[in-house]
């Protein structure tokens, strides 16, 4: 045996007659650093560091030594140290010298040896034991230890000293052990100890709750100067009770009793959060409370997410002080309010719960402002919103439509166009009939989307669905998109197999605005190439086209923003007018259907027209599309209340072409942006419309087949159908006839 091997083992020897270690029972192989049996100047069993780390001898004595010098550095050992199946609880002990430690900025940047515990698929387990820490050095070396329960499934023990982000120090360890021991006592010591914080807890939490019935009963409120009218327990230029944020400043408006004071959260820097943080007390038998407040939000523009933007955040405490389920939705706003407005919300109160995190803030947005004032919290009627609970948690039980293995067997026989009407192969005219079933344009998992194709179908009887789509979601370019667009593209292919196993059909509806650009076009190669010759896919080339001519329509073109020229432009050649201004070049909508046809599609196309897609005109003054050889093409209308000389602007093409109304509908409630005189009563209006398109045998999909998106044909998810126009559609999905000859 050679010398070094020899000494090593008389060292260990002499140590274990000392009483300094007691190996036998010891799970950890090696833990005193003795042993050096491969001569690579490294203790055995124990994994070498990248820096930082050495291997030192004092008085015959071995031991693991770790150093930093620079600031901020993490300097760890990682050991794995497998647990024996039978072990319920051990001890750790150790030996440790810390010296010219200087601790990092955060409260943890110490001295200290981080405990996980992982499972046999290597899995971090909770209920790993606190982190033994030294925030100063010692004197000279100190033995400690800690003991602690090991979970069931627990398989693994992580060791890590470590030096956590210091600014600089050494830490010395030697001895390490680790034993059985007996779980009784540590177990009778934790209930002891969770018994004591569950007292403790319970004792803060009916204090709380106290406080705040006082408070309520004194001012009918849960919060203390949510004016932001008082200074007058520190009177340091902050309104009492709030703590204000970097980027927040009390402001005052108004002279003598017009004199307002609010809080202003202001960002100027993108993506930083700007947080008024704030807790507040509930009264332990308040089951649901009122939010109310103004506010006014400027010179806004949302971060990346759809969540960056002004909100107000809020969640649940209990009495240990962990968040809970059931937070409540969180009011935002995505644009300038114009001015103060008041707004209020309504929500349950978790039981258990002793606070409520309340935290406005612009949250991660690139700049904006937020003024808040006027803050109140009280309770209100519960009924109303376990009532709305209980219906939404029926109705999303309902919309759990599974999706399904497409069944060829069932799909719908390919149409094609001759003339003006739409046949199935053995020539039996068609007149397609259903409704948009939307939110996949705005809403990335879509709405019930699976659920509302089926209802429409089986129970609404409609034979087409239009599915309103967007390009972007399509190819995964969203910021919240991490799969390149499969999810949503899985989505859309489920709802086509959902309406296409019922023999029905799907307008898939690229749901844009004014004038097709170039990645609209690979847009369509790419659904094209996917949907080619699928029996019961037509495609809807293009939303709605406007502020354009026939020729830029057809053929493509320079889009200006403004859609009116300015006088001297009719002066200019095409090329000036692009140099001059601002806009874009267009495609046109031939390029659409080139690039479908370009694929091997023969599917049906379906262009729409201009003035938002109402105006076919144009078509029968010389500016047809030229469908290149598919199944023929179908031209596409959008009729509202506001929307006059149907004759004109729909019936021009009708006797040559088939026409959809791709949109129609009305709503009892009136659109802010037309005028109130133009927007007929839609217990007339709606007849009527029925009545014209079963008159002249159009193809149409009436919008929409959402109870949030106007006009709207359903009063909730339950899918009953509004008076005002849902009724009406439904019961001409099921063959009724309506009044004719009553255009407009």
């Amino acid at each position: 045996m050679p010398l070094r091997h020899l000494l090593s083992l008389l060292i260990a020897l002499v140590l274990l007659a000392s009483g300094r270690i007691a190996a036998a029972d010891n799970l950890i192989a090696n833990g005193t650093f003795e042993t050096d049996a491969d001569s690579d100047h490294w203790p055995d069993r124990w994994g070498k560091l990248k820096s930082g780390g050495t291997w030192e001898t004092e008085n015959d004595n071995h031991f693991l030594r770790l150093h930093s010098d620079k600031a901020g550095q993490t300097v760890l050992h990682y050991q794995l140290q497998p647990l024996p199946p039978d072990a319920r609880a051990v001890e750790l002990s150790w030996r440790w010298r810390v010296s010219d430690l200087k601790t990092g900025k955060q409260s943890h940047h110490d001295a200290r040896i981080m405990l996980g515990l992982l499972d046999a698929s290597g899995k971090k387990l909770p209920g790993a034991p606190g982190a033994p820490f030294v925030r100063k050095s010692t004197e000279g070396w100190v033995e400690r230890s800690i003991h602690f329960l090991i979970p069931a499934e627990a398989k693994t023990l992580e060791l890590m000293p470590a030096l956590l982000e210091v600014e600089s120090g050494t830490l010395d360890l030697d001895d390490v052990a680790l034993r059985n021991v007996d779980p009784a006592p540590i177990e009778a010591e934790a209930k002891a100890a969770a018994d004591a914080r569950a007292a403790k807890q319970a004792r803060d939490a009916a204090a709380r709750s106290g406080k705040a019935a006082k408070l309520l009963a004194a001012t009918g409120s849960l919060v203390t100067n949510g004016g932001f009218e008082t200074d007058a327990k520190k009177q340091d230029g902050k309104p009492d009770d709030w703590g204000l944020p970097k980027n927040g400043t009390w402001e005052t408006e108004g002279e003598g009793d017009a004199k307002n004071h609010f809080v202003r959260l202001k960002s100027s820097q993108p993506g930083e959060t700007v947080m008024l943080y704030r807790l507040i007390d509930v009264p332990a038998d308040v089951e649901a409370v009122e939010l109310t407040w103004r506010q006014r939000v400027s010179d806004l523009k949302p971060g990346k997410m759809p969540w960056f933007d002004a909100r107000i955040m809020m969640h649940f405490k209990d009495a240990a002080g962990k968040q809970m389920p059931g937070s409540p939705a969180a009011p935002a706003a995505r644009k300038d309010s114009g001015g103060w407005t008041d707004k209020s919300a309504k929500f349950l109160i978790p039981k258990g719960a002793v606070t409520l995190e309340f935290m406005p803030s612009l949250f991660q947005v690139e700049k904006g402002t937020l003024d808040l004032d006027d803050i109140a919290v009280r309770p209100t009627d519960a009924a109303p919103l376990i009532a709305a609970a209980a219906r939404r948690a029926e109705e999303e039980r309902l919309a759990n439509v599974p999706a399904e293995e497409p069944n060829s067997a069932k799909w719908p026989p390919e149409l094609h166009v001759e003339g003006n009407k739409v046949l199935t192969p053995d020539g039996k005219p068609v007149v397609l009939q259903g409704v948009n079933v939307v939110s996949l344009e705005f809403l990335l998992r879509g709405d019930h989307v699976l659920k509302s194709c089926q209802v429409a179908v089986d129970d609404w009887k409609s034979t087409i669905i239009r599915l309103p789509v967007k390009e972007s979601y399509w190819f995964g370019r969203e910021p919240e998109q991490a799969d390149g667009g499969a999810a949503y593209r899985k989505l859309v292919d489920d709802a086509i197999t959902m309406v296409a196993n019922r023999g029905a059909y799907v307008l898939l509806d690229l749901h844009r605005f004014r004038a097709p650009k170039a990645e609209h076009v690979e847009f369509w190669t790419a659904a094209a190439t996917k949907y080619k010759n699928h029996p019961a896919v037509l495609f809807d080339l293009f939303n709605e086209p406007h502020g354009m001519s026939w020729e830029v329509w057809r053929d493509g073109g320079f889009i200006a923003e403004k859609e009116k020229p300015a006088d001297e432009d009719a002066f200019l050649s095409p090329e000036e007018k692009a140099k001059n201004a601002k806009g874009f070049q267009s495609v046109g909508m031939q390029k659409l259907i080139d690039a479908v046809r370009e694929t091997g599609a023969k599917n049906i196309v379906v262009p729409g027209g201009l003035d938002w897609a109402y105006d076919l005109s144009g078509i029968a003054k010389g500016f047809e599309l030229d469908e290149r050889g598919g199944n023929g093409l179908i031209y596409s209308t959008h009729i509202y209340p506001w929307k006059s000389n149907w004759k004109e602007k729909v019936l021009v093409v009708a006797a040559k072409h088939p026409v959809l109304v791709g949109e129609v509908g009305c709503d009892i409630k009136k659109m802010d942006f037309i005028p109130l005189e133009n927007q007929e009563d839609p217990y007339t209006w709606a007849p009527d419309m029925l009545g014209f398109m079963q008159q002249h045998g159009l193809h149409w999909t009436a919008f929409s087949f959402h109870p949030g998106a106007s006009p709207v044909m359903l009063t909730g998810w339950d899918y009953t159908p509004t008076p005002f126009w849902g009724a009406f559609v439904k019961r001409a999905l099921a063959g009724e006839q309506f009044p004719r000859d009553r255009p407009r």
